[in-house]
Parts: structure tokens; C-alpha cells; sequence
């Protein structure tokens, strides 16, 4: 019995843990020749395109201080106004909407065959009956991309995708962690 315990609260913590995992899929890409260890500064270049029209203030605020703190946390720091970055870092956004459609099929029929329970044979044929029901999402795109501001070069770049929350306050929470795990690959090491 203690053993089935055990065995349960594993699983169940293991649930847990994926329902918590985002969706969230990140792609990063780096210029190797370059030693990241030799930028102190950075100046942020904006939204390119006006991606961030796709926004509110709120969530643009938002994204602009995670990734502002991100930096901090590699030892980056913003230039005053007036003065000129190592690097360069610019933002673009793209959002897309999606359906995804999900379906249930439920037998009924043959010998104690009612929902599949049952051996399911017996008397009669049966039937099934099949519900599909539809549900729309928004899906972003967000990239971060960092030049190298005097050889006016892109040294690195890193682009999330994942589900947009519709819900402000839970946007509050993720945003911060969408943007911490698209900076996971940025080649200097987090200083805590």
C-alpha cells in the first residue's frame, strides 16, 4: 500500500509539472566569432516595423522592462539619452490566429457495451456518436535581436512562440518568464 502511494504522489507531482511547463517554444542563433564578454552597454533601438501597435501599453512596458532586466542580469546596462550602446537591441512582435479543433467519440451498444464499458459484444450493433468542438487562440511571435552597434552587425537573435493570454493579470506573471527563457540562451551567464 505504501508503495502505491508513493507511486501515486510521483504521478501526480509529475502532472503538475507539465501542466506548469509553457508552451513556449524558443530558437536562438549567435554569431560565433563574437566574444560576448566584451559589451558593457546597449541602447534599445525600438519596435521594428511598429510591431508594438499589436499592444497595449501595459504589455508593451511589460516586455520592454523583462527584457531590460534580463540585460541587467548579463551585466548589460542602458545608456543614458545621448549616448551611443555597444550593442543595439531591437524587438519585433507578429501574432496569428489559429483554431484548433478537438474530437469525442462515444460508443454505445452490444452486450453490457454502453460508453465501451463491458466486453462489447452481444446483441445488437451499436452505435457511435462523434462532437467536435472548435476553439480559437491567438499564437505570438516575439524576436529579440542585438547588434553589434560600430560593425552595424546582428550577433545574436532569439524568437519565441507561444499561446497569448487573454487574461491581464496572468500576462502580468508570464510575460517575465516568456522573456527569461527566450534570453536563456544569450551567451553570457546570469549573474544573481
Amino acid at each position: 500500500m505504501k508503495n502505491v502511494k508513493q507511486v501515486m504522489l510521483a504521478f501526480f507531482v509529475a502532472l503538475v509539472a507539465l501542466a506548469s511547463c509553457s508552451s513556449l517554444k524558443v530558437t536562438s542563433d549567435k554569431d560565433q566569432t563574437v566574444d560576448f564578454s566584451t559589451y558593457s552597454t546597449f541602447e534599445f533601438y525600438g519596435w521594428e516595423e511598429n510591431s508594438d501597435q499589436l499592444m497595449n501599453r501595459f504589455d508593451r512596458e511589460r516586455v520592454e522592462q523583462a527584457f531590460a532586466n534580463e540585460f541587467a542580469k548579463r551585466n548589460l546596462r542602458p545608456v543614458k539619452a545621448g549616448e551611443e550602446g555597444q550593442l543595439v537591441i531591437s524587438l519585433f512582435i507578429v501574432t496569428e490566429q489559429k483554431t484548433s479543433t478537438t474530437a469525442h467519440t462515444s460508443h454505445m451498444g452490444g452486450y453490457g457495451g454502453y460508453y465501451d464499458y463491458g466486453p462489447g459484444w452481444g446483441w445488437g450493433g451499436g452505435h457511435s456518436m462523434t462532437t467536435y468542438n472548435e476553439h480559437d487562440y491567438e499564437v505570438g511571435t516575439l524576436i529579440v535581436s542585438v547588434y553589434d552597434k560600430k560593425e552595424q552587425q546582428l550577433i545574436w537573435e532569439s524568437v519565441g512562440v507561444g499561446t497569448i493570454d487573454e487574461n491581464p493579470q496572468s500576462r502580468e506573471r508570464k510575460i517575465p518568464a516568456y522573456v527569461q527563457q527566450i534570453m536563456a540562451e544569450y551567451p553570457i551567464e546570469v549573474v544573481e
